[in-house]
């Protein structure tokens, strides 16, 4: 075991640059400036949660009629439209956990609080799901399933729909 019997300074010279000094490591990552984040965040503003529940409402007030209208009858507009509540209300109780004071406080309680309105969220839409054929009368599950899909891709586009610095989502 030579490594082991040699000295220190010997070991960090094998290491040294070619001019004999030893350059410390570059740090991974710095902490920004307050002008910094700053101008990072007016760069990239961050996504209000409540026009994500508020683009899956309106997407799902756009696909009832036409599922009514596709399949002709009032049974499958209305299941299509408690497709769309099945991930909307949940997805409303999320935001509003996830942006209440408390959820916010460090960065524990975002992940715990996260992991919390997470499963809420996941719970509410199976109950909403197995309450679906006591409260639809007339329910059509093939115009359910396809809003509650609908619904759920609105995350999807979320990632693309970034606000600029106005507040406004850019123009497609």
């Amino acid at each position: 075991m030579a490594i082991a019997s040699e000295p220190l300074a010997d070991r960090s010279r094998r290491w040294a640059s070619d001019d004999g000094a030893a350059e410390p490591p570059e740090p991974r990552h710095r902490a920004l400036t307050r002008e910094q984040a700053q101008a990072l965040r007016e760069r990239a503003p961050a996504l209000s949660p409540w026009r994500v529940v508020a683009a899956q409402a309106a997407l799902g007030a756009l696909v009832a009629p036409v599922a009514g209208w596709f399949a002709g009858s009032a049974g499958a507009a209305w299941s299509a439209l408690y497709g769309a509540g099945c991930v909307v209300l949940p997805s409303a109780l999320m935001a509003r956990g996830m942006t209440s004071p408390s959820s916010r406080m460090s960065l524990g309680s975002s992940a715990v609080s996260f992991v919390l309105w997470e499963g809420v969220k996941i719970a509410v839409s199976v109950a909403m799901l197995m309450l679906a054929p006591k409260i639809v009368q007339a329910l059509s599950w093939p115009a359910l399933l396809v809003a509650l899909a609908l619904g759920m891709q609105v995350y999807w586009l979320a990632l693309l729909w970034r606000p600029s610095r106005s507040g406004r989502p850019p123009k497609a």
